[in-house]
């Protein structure tokens, strides 16, 4: 039989409680499932339709993580497999070491504590009752659940209970509460006028019984995906501007017994450093830092239709192009729906509302979709990419753009981290304006700049609008224009977003789209035949997207002066230099002699010998001329040497004597 003698201590520094003489008559303890709780957005009615879809869908899910898990219940529903649980709020972490934690506990133990704690009759005056006495619950039960939640603390600390067996008695207590709590189903607010007529009567918690190794975390959870990998990653985030942390304060407090001050009707703590991003306008850039850092097999979102129904706090949603778009850059995308009558906080009562599960069968390449550089830059390998990317490493956690340009390579890879390196100082400035600003901002500013110097916009108003042809393009009626920007532009001093995004409209309205600086650092093209047209815009949209979504770093170093060693065991360099035997508008200001070759040809070698991962695109031989040095370097080192076409027809061949064309070639040490 349990002992639960009170010293003299414990009186004076938690409080006096009246209880029966022990041992306590046997009574058989009511018992609570986990789904025995109120909560916004609780899918356990909808855990026949997930488990389904996920039955029906995904092949050999061992390891589930289940990443705003909230009361837990679909983590329950995948109880044979290894969990990792998490949640912000700490209320819901502590229940889910109740729930799935593979402790093992004393159930006979955590029955006669219960028992005792339904036994107390009165206790003194308490940080409960001194704080919400007659608010959720009136004074005598705040005084009832003040002293048991000391009395928990105590005994864990006095190492009478372990982890384990404390969350079970919290989360019995926290159950309780919830049960005849005065409100609608959540902590907002209380009714005026409720009558406190049930008395706390606390629940024997029934967890399921031999549980694997799971984890159980309680923190942000785009931190956590930074740190976990598994088969199925299940995400059920907010889906308006309703804080759970709002919404849930009491029982936040209660769970984790800090006894803070609280102000306001409702009695609330400081909440900031629970607050979600994912209730504010800032919930799609979130999803996006989501979904990218990722690491499974499968990515299951639950996201109701309610996006336009109900009241304002529709604003803090993500849209459904926005989840389609963030999806199927990661993978293959499927969508299921059912009808179901959601919880709400008994303001509303909208009909028709649809649960729908969002299946992304994640890419172990590179995206499907392939992204295009906004910038025409010479020597770009976009029409390469199918035949380049498949030729690189399936997994690779940095990779390294070496000459990156138009970014057409890097911008295509999924890696852990993405390093962009050009010794371009105009184009490290514009890719940083563009990484490093909204979307809105860059197109905002972009057409500014576009009306202030009078360019045409052929996406709005055509061609004829101008009295120009699409053959001829719109040259003449820019030409002005273009020069009183280029000029602007030259005359500026300060190298800020504006100069550099002055810098992508001349780009984009000048010969041919390219970008060319004089010896004095003056942009010196001629205007050319096309504007900000719609195909222009859509590339640059696409491109700042997949800017948002991975994590990269842009460099402006020479290649020598990046030290090999610094790279990690999983590291991929991809090298795309200025040909020696060809000419290109970027290399005209330096040039790329022998010298230059022979010293990136060393420093790749010095990859080889890191164990380090490269490819090299360029090529072997060019209108009759043959780069002798790479061809040498070739047959020394034994690298393998695949051969490019336009028709992306590709083969591996060992080198052969030919001059006759261009001979594009990507070289390889794996």
């Amino acid at each position: 039989m349990l002992e639960l003698a009170l010293t003299e201590d414990y009186m004076n520094n938690y409080g006096k409680a009246t209880i029966v003489d022990f041992p306590l008559p046997y009574k058989p303890l009511k018992t609570c499932k986990i789904n025995n709780k109120r909560y916004l957005g609780n899918k356990y009615k909808l855990l026949n339709f997930i488990t389904s879809i996920v039955k029906q869908e995904c092949a050999n899910i061992d390891t589930v993580a289940d990443i705003f898990a909230g009361t837990g219940a679909v983590s329950s529903a995948f109880i044979d497999k290894h969990l990792i649980v998490n949640d912000i709020l700490y209320s819901n972490y502590i229940c889910h070491i109740a729930w799935f934690s593979p402790q093992k506990y004393a159930s006979k133990k955590i029955a006669e504590y219960i028992r005792y704690y339904n036994s107390v009759e009165s206790c003194e005056s308490n940080y409960m009752s001194e704080t919400f006495s007659n608010t959720f619950f009136d004074e005598y039960t705040c005084k009832k659940i003040g002293f048991i939640r000391e009395h928990i603390e105590k005994e864990y600390k006095s190492k009478r209970l372990n982890e384990r067996e404390r969350a079970l008695l919290i989360t019995s207590l926290l159950y309780s509460m919830d049960k005849i709590a005065n409100t609608c189903g959540h902590y907002d607010a209380y009714r005026r006028n409720g009558t406190f007529d049930k008395p706390l009567e606390l629940l024997l918690p029934e967890p399921e019984n031999n549980l694997q190794k799971n984890e159980i975390f309680n923190m942000d959870a785009n931190l956590l995906v930074q740190k976990i990998e598994a088969d199925l990653v299940y995400i059920d985030p907010p889906y308006n501007s309703r804080q759970y942390c709002d919404a849930y304060h009491l029982l936040e407090n209660v769970a984790k017994w800090e006894k803070p001050v609280v102000y306001g009707v409702a009695k609330k703590m400081n909440r900031d450093n629970l607050k979600s991003d994912y209730c504010t306008s800032n919930a799609t850039r979130a999803f996006e830092d989501l979904i990218k850092n990722i690491k499974a097999r499968y990515i299951l979102l639950s996201y109701n239709n309610m996006e336009k129904k109900g009241d304002d706090r529709s604003n803090a949603r993500i849209s459904d192009e926005d989840i389609l778009r963030i999806l199927k850059n990661k993978g293959e995308v499927k969508i299921f729906s059912q009808k179901y009558k959601s919880f709400t906080t008994g303001k509303s009562d909208i009909q028709g509302n649809e649960e729908r599960l969002f299946l992304c069968k994640c890419y172990t390449g590179q995206p499907k979709h392939l992204i295009q550089s906004p910038l025409n830059y010479t020597g770009g390998k976009f029409r390469l990419l199918k035949q380049i990317l498949p030729e690189f490493p399936s997994s690779i956690d940095t990779f390294v753009d070496l000459f990156c340009g138009g970014c057409n390579v890097g911008i295509n890879i999924n890696a852990k981290k993405i390093i962009f390196n050009d010794f371009n100082e105009y184009l490290y400035g514009l890719y940083n304006v563009l990484r490093n600003n909204t979307k809105d901002f860059i197109f905002n500013s972009i057409d500014q700049i576009i009306t202030k110097f009078s360019l045409s916009e052929s996406s709005k108003y055509g061609y004829d609008y101008y009295n120009c042809q699409s053959d001829d393009g719109l040259q003449r009626y820019n030409k002005d224009g273009f020069e009183k920007l280029k000029t602007t532009f030259n005359s500026l001093k300060k190298k800020d977003d504006k100069y550099y995004l002055m810098l992508y409209v001349l780009i984009v309205y000048s010969f041919n789209n390219q970008i060319r600086f004089n010896s004095k650092g003056n942009f010196n093209l001629p205007v050319g035949k096309r504007d900000f047209n719609s195909k222009m815009r859509m590339k640059l949209s696409l491109f700042i997207d997949r800017l948002h979504e991975i994590s990269c770093d842009f460099l402006c170093e020479d290649f020598r002066n990046i030290d090999p060693a610094k790279y990690g065991k999983n590291t991929f360099v991809y090298i795309d230099p200025p040909y020696l035997i060809t000419c290109a508008s970027y290399n005209e200001k330096n040039g790329w002699n022998s010298q230059d070759e022979s010293d990136l040809l060393n420093y790749i070698d010095r990859l080889n010998k890191c164990g380090i991962k490269f490819a090299l695109s360029n090529v072997l031989a060019s209108k009759g001329k043959s780069n002798t040095l790479l061809n040498n370097w070739i047959r020394q080192n034994n690298y393998r040497v695949i051969f490019l076409d336009y028709s992306y027809n590709n083969s591996n061949y060992h080198i052969m004597d030919r001059t006759s064309k261009t001979e594009e070639v990507l070289i390889v040490n794996y």
